[in-house]
């Protein structure tokens, strides 16, 4: 397979002649013409073309500004284009502007084939691929295309014709043999074919990819590559950063672009590099690897003149002398592709534009449906999320039963029951709301990449998730409750036991929504610190080891801020309010129990200064706190996801 698709790759190059003309095109090889995808809908190629393109960064407070880069430049349908460069010349950086993630600070004219660019129409026909393998570990191949294909096929292709195109694009890319292969366990290369595979399904004009090749070694790089060539000759405008590629590997792209210190260096044919080189006084060395010599310009090595004199020899990336002859290499590259599939290809990209009007390519509630089948798949094959948590709460609720056996029936051991109550409480706290500080990022780094690539709205993720975590959250709180209830002995009254159940359950979800609101905008190690020093106010205000009344008045406010309170109070009125009989206070060896100090439910109930009957107020208030939380978390989610463009 790779030596095909390297065959396919190295076909086009040889056609070209010395002078940087292209050459008549040869014959297609036999990959290109049974794996031209022709299933996907055939698309006029994409010219992109810059033009004093800047980005300005601020330095802080009254420190002013920095401009971080400003370049021109032109980029030619049908082509892999290289943007290379020392780190910190800006790669990444121009690849975020160029393909619209970065939209802040930006000034300058982006020019989509002679018209100005419509940003959102222009996310509608390309697609970014970031240097991370963002990828969903617990499902296969198989899966991640099929669901990938219903958010991002339209109407327009029948539901019959999904399995062809992911069959077609997984051929293409080698990973036909890897279908029922978890993500998790692939290689590195292969995990970056899937990352191109999920993005092809509808077949991008554009494709920018930062650092492709980055993890990868040297016989998986330069299979990744020569796909990357195949996918460019076959229509797509590719373009892709990369560090600093093998003389073979440089060899392989048809156009690049170097960086140095916000500047270009130089844009052209790979092959018209040398030239440029001796034209400007800098002449590459002979048998030296050019994009190595090139490197060691842009980083200063040759001396600090040498670049000034290559950004004025490129005039900035505005002259385009150095182009290979590209009206001809398209126009052949038609002509071929016309013959082989027997199609005529559109003549420009409004047809993009009228096939769907919204980002998404399906509905609001398709989008749901099909979040909400993959988060089942990826639930019940959770080892951590879903199976340890279970098993906890079942571990953890015998420990707490045992420990505390039979002490809710006793008058005798009142104060062991409310040590119970409150350690209940911030077991439901802390087990919920760590494990999705900890999960959360990197869902979030997942979110950013299928967001921005228009797989669904954000408004259709957060639903889903929130569908999602109920009945998981309900069933390991349930487990948890009626090992514990039953262990230690609480009064068996339906409504004390469902209004001990349903003051768990609200805490276990407010903890949730506090764990989501911390891991969606800080990263795992912050998240890790804050979301517990945030819950010691909670709980210094609960009522547990300082009573409300003894509170001082300056801090008479906490506890209506303390979810916290609410549920403690909650558990004490489900199980010593509601009127409660005089309880029993057995003799114990050792013990005297012929004055029972808490025999009557009443007199713990003040000094601890809880009314035993407001529990269905708490439950209300929970049930709000929950509800506002919630309604907090999805504009600062669509904050977060913004604010990092």
């Amino acid at each position: 397979m790779e030596a095909v698709i390297a065959e396919a790759a190295a076909a086009p190059q040889g056609s070209r002649q010395a002078n940087g003309a292209a050459a008549p095109a040869a014959a297609p090889t036999a990959l290109a013409t049974s794996k031209t995808l022709p299933h996907l809908p055939k698309r006029e190629p994409v010219e992109v073309k810059f033009q004093d393109l800047a980005y300005t960064v601020s330095l802080g407070f009254r420190k002013g500004q920095k401009e971080i880069i400003r370049v021109n430049g032109r980029f030619c349908p049908s082509q892999l284009i290289a943007i290379m460069g020392p780190s910190g010349a800006g790669k990444s950086t121009l690849l975020d502007i160029l393909s619209g993630y970065r939209i802040s600070g930006v000034t300058g004219n982006v020019m989509v084939n002679g018209r100005p660019r419509n940003l959102d129409r222009f996310r509608r026909m390309s697609c970014y691929i970031q240097q991370d393998d963002r990828l969903h570990s617990l499902l296969t191949v198989q899966e991640n295309m099929s669901l990938a294909a219903e958010l991002k096929l339209t109407r327009a292709v029948p539901r019959a014709e999904h399995q062809a195109i992911i069959d077609e694009i997984l051929n293409t890319l080698g990973l036909l043999d890897h279908r029922g292969t978890r993500t998790g366990q692939l290689s590195g290369g292969q995990k970056k074919r899937l990352s191109i595979a999920l993005e092809l399904i509808n077949n991008p004009l554009l494709m920018f990819l930062d650092e492709p090749t980055t993890g990868l070694d040297s016989s998986s790089t330069s299979q990744c590559v020569n796909l990357l060539k195949l996918l460019a000759m076959q229509g797509r405008t590719i373009v892709c950063t990369i560090h600093q590629p093998s003389a073979s590997l440089f060899d392989q792209f048809d156009h690049v672009y170097i960086l140095a210190r916000g500047s270009c260096l130089y844009q052209g044919s790979t092959k018209q590099l040398v030239p440029y080189l001796s034209t400007v006084g800098v002449p590459c060395p002979k048998y030296h690897n050019p994009a190595d010599f090139v490197i060691e310009l842009a980083c200063g090595e040759h001396g600090e003149d040498k670049i000034n004199t290559m950004v004025a020899g490129t005039d900035n990336g505005k002259s385009q002398r150095w182009f290979e002859n590209q009206s001809e290499v398209v126009a052949e590259r038609r002509k071929s592709e016309a013959r082989r599939l027997s199609v005529e290809l559109l003549p420009n990209m409004t047809e993009l534009a009228e096939i769907n009007t919204s980002m998404q390519a399906v509905s609001f509630g398709k989008q749901i449906s099909v979040l909400l089948t993959r988060g089942y798949i990826k639930i019940k094959r959770d080892q951590t999320m879903t199976h340890m948590r279970l098993f906890v709460n079942v571990i953890v609720g015998l420990l707490l039963g045992i420990l505390f056996w039979q002490a809710g029936d006793e008058g005798s051991r009142v104060l062991d029951n409310w040590n119970l109550l409150f350690t209940i409480l911030i077991h439901h706290m802390m087990t919920t709301m760590m494990l999705t500080v900890l999960t959360f990022p990197t869902e979030m780094q997942i979110l950013r990449k299928e967001h921005f690539n228009r797989w669904y709205s954000l408004k259709s993720y957060y639903m889903s998730i929130n569908i999602l975590e109920l009945p998981v959250s309900i069933v390991c709180c349930t487990v948890f409750t009626v090992i514990v209830y039953l262990m230690s002995a609480q009064p068996l009254e339906w409504v004390r036991f469902g209004v001990f159940l349903g003051i768990s359950i609200l805490v276990v979800l407010v903890a949730q929504t506090v764990g989501l609101l911390v891991g969606a905008l800080f990263s795992v190690v912050n998240g890790t610190f804050l979301a517990p020093t945030l819950s010691v106010p909670m709980m210094m205000f609960a009522g547990f080891g300082v009573s409300l009344k003894d509170m001082p008045d300056y801090l008479k406010w906490g506890p209506y801020v303390s979810y916290l309170r609410y549920g403690l109070e909650g558990y004490v009125g489900s199980i010593y309010g509601r009127n409660r009989t005089t309880l029993g206070c057995a003799d114990q060896p050792g013990k005297d129990f012929s004055y029972c100090h808490y025999k009557y439910p009443t007199k713990f109930l003040k000094e601890i200064s809880m009314d035993g009957e407001m529990y269905v107020m708490d439950l209300i208030i929970l049930g709000v706190i929950l509800l506002v939380l919630r309604l907090s978390v999805y504009p600062l989610l669509r904050w977060k996801l913004f604010a990092m463009r």
